[in-house]
């Protein structure tokens, strides 16, 4: 039965009928060229024998592409047209047939761009999709219409099971996946491509910020640019036997860094079939990302032009990401994704699967929900893995055998078994995506994961995400992701209101820094008619600004001190948990209090100091930002959180502790100065 959106739908696809076999090694094939072709499966019979006589037409890309197949293509795609599903449908009519799977949050390199210096906290295990989850998932979109599956991370090849994977996917193709690309680095790639194309592999982006071996383990933190060229080679070399991967090299341009070497990029494609695409840097949690990195499209196209007077623009497909160019007689093509300064939004058709399993409708948005807890539902919320797969399938083969289908019916079904609660979430989230993200100054100051994380810690359900995908998702009980100080929001929130409503200091309402005498006795997020509202901060000046906020855990049982003291306590290190904790939470202020501005937060520090003669943890929570608002919330936030995971490592010991005296004890910086409690 169709779920209902509160409209009518377009017919509905549901599912797949997928017989996969596990799989658990894939052979390496030994490449011949005349194998290899044919190997490739032609469209249809007509199509490949007026490919070998029609004469050669150009293509929008600039490579030739015979007549004939192209107008047999469209004639067919008019016969066999469906209506696109309703549940991959925005409100703006944008298709989303395009699917990017995250399978892994590891990577092999550490890129300036991409990940924090210190890394990035990794998800558990079971948090993690398994291959026969990803398989299902994809089965799903591809019943309603995706054509286009791309794995990326992370980095995907670092994925134990990453060519079983590939060849799963690859059963898709028969029902109606014509492209599996996948997003990489290059470093393991040459190793395991053969086995991909077998899969059938149909296209590479390969990051590579520098063509200096050098620079490029400065930009990685890490060796590996020959192994990058290797990969680069064995493509090439592949698609001069028939392989017909689409390679792009992808090149994060960052001011003072590596734009010197936009125009060697720029040369590699003069002898070689590939495209160059160079990248605006964007803004991810922990990549200080500042506007003066950022080389903005106009200024490399001019920088190209001074070389190459000649450069010519592509004319793109309308669903392209990229702004191609061409220089005369070069054998490549170089593009530019200009997601900071000229988006491309309107035409998107992009979702995203991240590798924990939470469906992201825009890379910029941080409104997410678990598509993997609803899928786990039907396994006792426990992941699902290749033998409870193989069971599910033959419990799900018995049961549409009892209900008398036939093997057409049986077709028409998919192999998750919930799937039409699948669909449900899914259509609703897509339903709420927007326009376009947000403009280059507020998405510099927005949560979101770290870009490991998204293409690849995670926010929640964002109050960005539509209310309908809210309820859903808490009336089943899968929250996408809570953050990992989840214990302390609640009772840390309360904490922060119970201070509000009692404390002068603070009563005068949140980051009023900046406050005067007039604003004495008014509380600044409440406005003339007694509503709660944001405070505008759009006049206020940047400056360097710093709050220190202190608490206490207090014991009652003096064996609790010398057990943390001497690590003794079953869960592990709880000052150094703790610490962590703080920062985690400092960085998610916004999340947790409503009328907060996020900001981008220079540095948080955690002390904590051991009393044994008092019997007591003094934590004390540093934070600092440069921008136009204090920090007060996020030093509060995290000094409270760091002292509640105190509390809940040592509660097995102590159930009477005490946490107490949270308050801002400094702050300095904007309008008003510094300011010290004594």
């Amino acid at each position: 039965m169709q779920p209902a959106l509160g409209k009518p739908h377009r017919p509905l696809r549901l599912g797949l009928s997928l017989l996969y076999s596990a799989r658990p090694s894939v052979p390496k094939p030994n490449f011949h060229a005349a194998a290899f072709l044919i190997r490739r499966p032609a469209s249809s019979a007509a199509a490949a024998a007026a490919a070998a006589v029609a004469p050669e037409a150009p293509r929008h890309d600039g490579h030739p592409l015979s007549a004939a197949p192209l107008q047999s293509s469209r004639r067919e795609r008019i016969r066999d047209a469906k209506p696109f599903s309703d549940f991959l449908t925005d409100t703006f009519h944008r298709q989303h047939d395009y699917l990017r799977i995250s399978v892994t949050e590891r990577c092999n390199l550490r890129c300036l761009y991409c990940m924090p210096e210190e890394g990035v906290p990794l998800s558990p295990s079971r948090d993690m999709l398994t291959t026969p989850e990803i398989v299902m998932l994809s089965s799903v979109f591809v019943s309603q219409g995706v054509t286009k599956i791309r794995l990326t991370g992370g980095e995907p090849t670092v994925r134990r099971d990453i060519l079983p994977l590939m060849h799963q996917l690859g059963d898709l193709r028969s029902h109606g996946l014509k492209e599996i690309c996948l997003t990489t680095n290059g470093i393991s790639l040459h190793r395991k491509l053969d086995s991909m194309v077998e899969a059938g592999l149909t296209g590479v982006n390969l990051s590579l910020d520098t063509l200096d071996p050098f620079q490029f383990q400065i930009m990685t933190r890490r060796k590996g640019f020959d192994a990058v060229q290797r990969s680069i080679d064995r493509i090439l070399e592949l698609n001069r036997l028939g392989a017909g991967i689409k390679l792009k090299v992808n090149c994060v341009v960052m001011r003072g860094l590596n734009d010197s070497e936009i125009l060697p990029f720029v040369e590699m494609t003069r002898d070689k079939d590939l495209e160059v695409r160079f990248i605006e840097y964007m803004p991810f949690d922990g990549n200080r990302w500042s506007k003066g990195k950022m080389l903005g499209y106009a200024e490399m196209l001019d920088r190209i032009r001074e070389r190459h007077p000649g450069l010519e623009k592509v004319q793109d497909h309308p669903n392209d990401t990229s702004k191609t160019w061409r220089v005369p007689g070069f054998a490549g093509h170089i593009g530019f994704i200009t997601s900071m300064t000229h988006n491309f939004c309107g035409t998107c058709n992009r979702l995203r699967v991240t590798s924990d399993g939470n469906l992201k409708v825009c890379l910029f948005g941080n409104a997410e929900v678990s598509l993997r807890d609803i899928l786990r539902k039907t396994n006792a919320g426990e992941p699902i893995d290749e033998e409870t797969f193989e069971a599910m399938k033959k419990v799900l083969e018995m049961d549409r055998s009892r209900q008398g289908l036939t093997t057409e019916d049986k077709r028409m079904l998919g192999i998750a078994p919930n799937e039409a609660e699948l669909l449900e979430v899914i259509g609703t989230a897509v339903k709420g995506k927007k326009a376009k993200h947000a403009g280059m100054g507020e998405l510099e100051h927005m949560k979101n994961r770290p870009m490991i994380l998204i293409d690849p810690v995670a926010p929640s359900l964002s109050r960005a995400m539509p209310a309908r995908v809210r309820r859903l998702a808490d009336a089943s009980s899968f929250l996408s992701r809570t953050p990992f100080f989840a214990p302390a929001t609640t009772t840390g929130i309360n904490s922060h209101q119970r201070l509000l409503s009692t404390s002068s200091t603070l009563g005068r309402g949140r980051r009023d820094d900046e406050g005067s005498k007039s604003n004495t006795g008014r509380l600044t997020h409440v406005s003339e008619s007694g509503t709660a509202h944001m405070v505008s901060i759009a006049d206020k000046a940047i400056t360097t600004r710093t709050a220190v906020a202190a608490c206490t855990v207090r014991f009652s049982d003096a064996s609790v001190v010398p057990l943390i003291r001497d690590n003794q306590l079953r869960k592990g290190d709880v000052l150094a948990v703790a610490r962590v904790a703080g920062i985690m939470a400092a960085k998610r202020t916004p999340d947790l209090i409503p009328l907060c501005h996020p900001i981008a937060l220079s540095h948080v520090g955690i002390d904590m100091e051991l009393d044994a003669d008092e019997q007591t943890v003094e934590v004390r929570a540093t934070v600092t930002c440069d921008g136009k608002t204090g920090v007060e919330m996020e030093a509060l936030t995290a000094a409270s959180a760091a002292a509640l995971t105190v509390y809940d490592m040592c509660k097995a010991v102590d159930k009477g502790m005490v946490v107490d005296g949270l308050r801002v004890v400094l702050k300095e910086g904007g309008k008003s100065g510094r300011w010290e409690m004594d």
